[in-house]
Parts: C-alpha cells; sequence; structure tokens
C-alpha cells in the first residue's frame, strides 16, 4: 500500500486538475460524516489542521471517504475540462458526484469499500490487469472505471482510456478563461463563470468640485497597496483590469517618495507642491506627501501576533496557500524572543495550531505553518472570533498587537457577509487590537470585502502576487506595515476661491468624510505606520481658467475674497496610537509656491495617477495614453532607482503591448 503522505499528494494532484472549486465541498460533506469522530483517530494518524478529512477518522470511514472524494472528482473532471461533449452521457455522472459533493453518498461510499480497495491496492502496486478485472469490474460503474484510472495513472499504470483526464487540461483551461476574458466572454472580470468570481466595491470617480461653492475636500488617508499588486497581476496574465479594482490612491501609495523626516516631536512631515497638470493643459497639479517618523526595528515595540490562516477549499492552488506558508515563515525569521506568535486556522471551522509561542521560535512557529494543507468550506467568521480571543490572552499592554488574516476572501460558512464581517471587526478592535489583511489568489478573489475589514480593523490591505511582494510588505516595510504611530489620521484643504476655481480629489473615492467629520473624534479614519508615506494629488483649475468648467451663474455672483497670498491650507488630524483625543496640525500653501517643472517625486506619482486612469478609461484622463505614462515614468527611472519604480516602467510598456 501506498503510504499516507503520497496518497495524499495524489489525492491533491487529482483535485487540483479535475474540479478545484468542487473539492472544497466534497470534503465539507465528508465533515459531517458520523464515522469521522472528533479526536481524528485511525491509521494512527494525529489530526492536523488543514490535513485531509478522509484521514481524520475510523480505518473504514477513510477508506470509503477517500474512495468517494476521488471518484467523485474524476467523475466531473471531463466535465470541467471538456473532454466529454456528449451531456446525455455524462449527465448521469455529474448528478453522482453532485450528491457525493453535498455529503449525500458518504455514508454509502462504506458498501463499495470492497471494491474501491481493491481497485486501490491493485493500482498501488502497479497490477493494472488485477485492477480492471477486480475491482474496476466489479464495481461496474462509470464512477469506479473513472477513479480506477485516475489511481493507475498516479502509479504509472496503463490508464483506463475512457475518461482519463489530460495532463495539459489545466493549463489548456487557464489559457481558455484568459481569452475568454479578453475577449469579454462568460468568464469576465466580474463574470460568475467557474474561473472569475472575483468581487469588487463599485467606485465613482471623484468629479471637480467649484470652490465658490464646495471649498473644502476632506478624506481619511489610505496607506493599502493592495490594487497596485493586484493589477500588476492582471496585466502580466493579460486579463482586462476591472474599473473597479484601479483605487488610484493605492497605486500612487505603493511606492516611496523623497519627503523629508518630520521634525520635533511630530509623528510626520507635510510636504506640498504645485505645478502644471501633464494630462490637461491650463490646469495644474497639487501633490501632498507625509512622512511618518521611522523607528528603530531593534527598539521597536513587542508584537502580539496572530497568523489567522485561511485554510479552506479554495486556498489549494500555489499562489493562495502555498504562497502564505512561505510569507508567514519569512516573516517569523525577523521576530524576537520579546514578541509572541499564535496561529489560527479555518476551513469548516476554526483550529488552534500555535498558541502563544515565543518569537524567536522560529523553526517551531515555520513548521506549524509548514504542516497546513487546504481543504473544506470556509468559516471566515468563526477564526476570526477565535484569532482575536488569542489576541486578548496574549495582549502585550503598550505593544503591538494585531491579526494578521491571510486569505482570499471567499467565506461561505457561518457570519460571511460584508456587513455581518465588518460588524465583528468593529466590535473587536475596540479592545485594542488592529486586524491586517493579506489578499492572495486568482479567481475568486473578494478584494472589497478584504478592504472592509482592514479599513474597520484599523489596519492595512496589502495583496501578495509574489514571495518578493511578501517580502516587501512583511520584512523590508515591517514597522509601516505592523507598527502603528499615528491613527485616525484626516486630512481637510481649504482651497482659496481668488487663486483656484475648481479642484477634483484624484483617487481616495471610498475614504472621503464629510467636512464636519474633520473636527469629530468618534469618526474613524486611516491610520500610518512607522515610516510610511502618504500622498495625495489634486487637480486644480486656476481662478482664470473656470469658465473651462461651466457657465457662470445667473443669479450668483462670486463672493468677496480675504485678499490672502495662500492658494490653500492643509489641515491634520491624528491621534496618537493609544489616544483618544486627537491633535492639529496646519501647513498654508502660497500661491507663488507654483513651479512650471515638476519634482521627481511629482513627476512620478503623475505618471502612475496617469496609468490609474487609462486603466479605468477616466473620463478625465484628457490626453494621457499608456505611451505618455511611459514617457513620464521613464523620466524618474534611473540605473540606481529602486526596483519598484523599474518594475513600474516594465509593467506600463507591457499594458500598452496587451491592451492597445
Amino acid at each position: 500500500m501506498m503510504d499516507k503522505k503520497r496518497f495524499i499528494q495524489e489525492y491533491k494532484k487529482l483535485k487540483q486538475e479535475a474540479a478545484p472549486d468542487l473539492w472544497g465541498r466534497i470534503e465539507g460533506g465528508l465533515r459531517s460524516h458520523p464515522e469521522r469522530p472528533t479526536g481524528g483517530e485511525g491509521m494512527g494518524m494525529e489530526k492536523k489542521p488543514g490535513k485531509p478529512v478522509f484521514w481524520q477518522g475510523k480505518p473504514v470511514y477513510q477508506l470509503a471517504a477517500a474512495a468517494a472524494a476521488m471518484l467523485a472528482l474524476a467523475i466531473v473532471a471531463p466535465q470541467i475540462t471538456g473532454q466529454n461533449k456528449n451531456t446525455a452521457s455524462g449527465e448521469a455522472p455529474a448528478m453522482e458526484a453532485q450528491v457525493m459533493a453535498e455529503g449525500g453518498d458518504a455514508g454509502g461510499a462504506a458498501e463499495t469499500t470492497a471494491a474501491g480497495t481493491r481497485a486501490i491496492a491493485a493500482a498501488e502496486d502497479g497490477m493494472a490487469e488485477a485492477a480492471a478485472e477486480d475491482g474496476m469490474a466489479e464495481a461496474a460503474a462509470p464512477k469506479e472505471a473513472a477513479g480506477g484510472a485516475m489511481l493507475q495513472e498516479a502509479e504509472g499504470a496503463a490508464p483506463q482510456p475512457a475518461q482519463r483526464i489530460a495532463p495539459q487540461a489545466v493549463p489548456e483551461r487557464e489559457a481558455k478563461a484568459a481569452e475568454d476574458m479578453k475577449n469579454g466572454g462568460r468568464d469576465g472580470a466580474n463574470g460568475s463563470g467557474g474561473f472569475r468570481r472575483e468581487e469588487y466595491g463599485y467606485l465613482s470617480e471623484n468629479g471637480f468640485q467649484k470652490v465658490a461653492k464646495e471649498p473644502v475636500s476632506t478624506f481619511s488617508v489610505d496607506v493599502d497597496t493592495a490594487s497596485y499588486g493586484n493589477i500588476r497581476r492582471m496585466v502580466r496574465s493579460g486579463v482586462p483590469v476591472p474599473e473597479d479594482a484601479v483605487r488610484i490612491e493605492e497605486m500612487i501609495n505603493y511606492f516611496p517618495y523623497d519627503y523629508p523626516d518630520p521634525k520635533g516631536k511630530e509623528p510626520f512631515s507635510v510636504t506640498t507642491e504645485y505645478s502644471d497638470c501633464p494630462w490637461k493643459e491650463g490646469h495644474r497639479l497639487l501633490l501632498i506627501g507625509l512622512k511618518a517618523r521611522d523607528i528603530d526595528f531593534e527598539r521597536r515595540p513587542a508584537s502580539n501576533f496572530v497568523f489567522l490562516l485561511d485554510v479552506s477549499g479554495s486556498m489549494y492552488s500555489d499562489d493562495k496557500l502555498p504562497l502564505v506558508q512561505k510569507s508567514f515563515a519569512m516573516l517569523a525569521q525577523n521576530l524576537t524572543e520579546n514578541d509572541c506568535v499564535s496561529i489560527v486556522t479555518y476551513a469548516g471551522e476554526e483550529q488552534v495550531v500555535l498558541d502563544g509561542a515565543p518569537g524567536d521560535q522560529a523553526a517551531r512557529i515555520a513548521a506549524a505553518i509548514e504542516d497546513l494543507e487546504a481543504g473544506g468550506p470556509t468559516a471566515g467568521a468563526a477564526g476570526i472570533q477565535k484569532a482575536y480571543e488569542l489576541a486578548e490572552k496574549h495582549f502585550i499592554p503598550g505593544g503591538n498587537n494585531r491579526v494578521i488574516l491571510a486569505t482570499d476572501g471567499d467565506m461561505n460558512v457561518g457570519a460571511s457577509s460584508e456587513g455581518e464581517l465588518v460588524r465583528l471587526v468593529q466590535e473587536k478592535k475596540k479592545g485594542g487590537v488592529h486586524l491586517s489583511v493579506l489578499g492572495v489568489g486568482t479567481g475568486n478573489l473578494q478584494d472589497s470585502k478584504m478592504e472592509a475589514l482592514a479599513d474597520n480593523g484599523d489596519g492595512n490591505y496589502h495583496y501578495l502576487d509574489s514571495l518578493m511582494e511578501a517580502k516587501k510588505v512583511l520584512v523590508e516595510e515591517m514597522c509601516g506595515t505592523l507598527v502603528t504611530v499615528a491613527k485616525d489620521v484626516k486630512i481637510q484643504v481649504e482651497f482659496n476661491p481668488e487663486y483656484a476655481s475648481a479642484y477634483r480629489l484624484i483617487g481616495y473615492e471610498d475614504r472621503l468624510l464629510a467636512n464636519g467629520d474633520f473636527d469629530n473624534d468618534q469618526v474613524d479614519a486611516g491610520e500610518i505606520g512607522a515610516g510610511h508615506r502618504v500622498t495625495a494629488l489634486y487637480e486644480v483649475i486656476p481662478a482664470d481658467k473656470g469658465a473651462q468648467e461651466g457657465r457662470e451663474l445667473k443669479y450668483q455672483a462670486p463672493g468677496s475674497f480675504v485678499g490672502s497670498s495662500e492658494l490653500l491650507t492643509v489641515s491634520l488630524r491624528y491621534k496618537k496610537p493609544d489616544g483618544n483625543a486627537s491633535m492639529r496640525m496646519e501647513h498654508p500653501v502660497e500661491a507663488l509656491s507654483y513651479r512650471k517643472e515638476q519634482s521627481e517625486n511629482m513627476a512620478f506619482a503623475s505618471a502612475v495617477a496617469e496609468f490609474g486612469m487609462v486603466l479605468k478609461d477616466s473620463k478625465y484622463k484628457g490626453s494621457s495614453t499608456y505611451k505618455s505614462v511611459a514617457e513620464l515614468a521613464e523620466a524618474c527611472v534611473r540605473p540606481d532607482s529602486d526596483s519598484y519604480r523599474k518594475e513600474f516602467l516594465e509593467l506600463v510598456q507591457e499594458a500598452e503591448r496587451m491592451y492597445r
């Protein structure tokens, strides 16, 4: 008999190649089988979070459940890969697979244990003829034939040709999905097809506001970067970028800018620049940049981390759980004995994998993470509840207490709606525990849900599309990502109508605040981590260009001016990480600060903003094209520039080839 590890590997291979979306439902049904005890005894194997459920029960159940799961997957494989073109002949097996997927045939699988056991044994021993004559002939059903063929193929024996899954089925399917998306077919970026069930919150792009009527603009800071990483993944895959996936402020804030350090005891500095707008002649561009105080990594506050890891069926693919495992193992290598690490997983149920381990036990932490495997439905709310319980149990006064959730966001058991989860997180954060979210994966990314969780959990949202991105977020920018230096940071800009006719905030659509909320300490806003930089851009129509944005009002004349030389005033409110009362800063900007030539900071930020507008085909993009974006960015990329700027230029050039 092949050992359990090998059998699990073959089971995983079949799940990935045949039905990556179906197997979670199959295992969910098997979990509720009466022969599966909660203790996980059987065949001498200890119950471990994330292990396939057929190892967590009595021997008879294990064999029956394994056979049921594998045979159901084998049956449905031809339907998914498109090999079975005969609807009539394929209908009955597909229906049988659906029954098994819902758990209805898990108990009945015991009736075929004898035949299944002989078939498995024959396949494991390489005895193809014995398998065909004994197990396959005795079962005499399409599902046994398909299952036996798959098991024989896994062991190198001659496969049964009737329903064999071609090795190239997966790449062909992915290529077909990409082609469908390019052509606007059934699997479009927000469609309901089997490959693309990604969800993005609706964004209504900010328009121009007349200074005479709305002189004040208020918004919460945002240091999330998920949108850029997600867009990078789409461009590299050659699929269309959904308009609502483009959050320009997150794209701009992905990159570091050369802002001065704060002075004195202030938590951050304020930088402003005023120059010409590259994409609209006659318009100008205002840059507002914040730079948070850096802290010495060695002197950072002790951290109490709870790694909350989604190990449900949807996390199976290499760009999901395996990437998460490598990323958190990398983070663990940078912790100290002063830190505390707990690990909670969730699938059909939540489980505590590690409870308060010292941070310097990197090998122990990494081993616990490495042992996880994906399988089952997704009970995200239960996992969040348990993670907060552990964070509160090991709470470090004055430290960085944080839950780090890694998921594709596809929650389907218990409280799963965005509203329910947000209310849960809002309630839990009152105890002083932050929630950061790392999104992963392709096809069913629930972007809007994850952004809402991070925003309401006083944390950050990042998207990991590679191990390099994980290194950037969890290692290179660890203090900024995980150590908050100011919370509830709000920005309010008041324009002087003598110098500005209208303005438009670029991005931050889901961060806008009512003007009255600026002074209201009860209103939540964004957080800034150590060393973080925050950049915002306003497109401004100078006062003498006001006619470009509509005719004068018949019954309203321009108001009287106070005669100030200031173009505007930038005001900020923030709280200390452990404080409840906000403090205020003001930064006036002189009208004479205008410079025709942009600095490198502004030029690169402008290029990123342009790229976002072109991707979403903004009605405010003016003369922007992929070519103009590349030209603007190229002037800011030198041989000694950081790799992120170089990569951005390459991404723009790739998008130009792909989407023109």
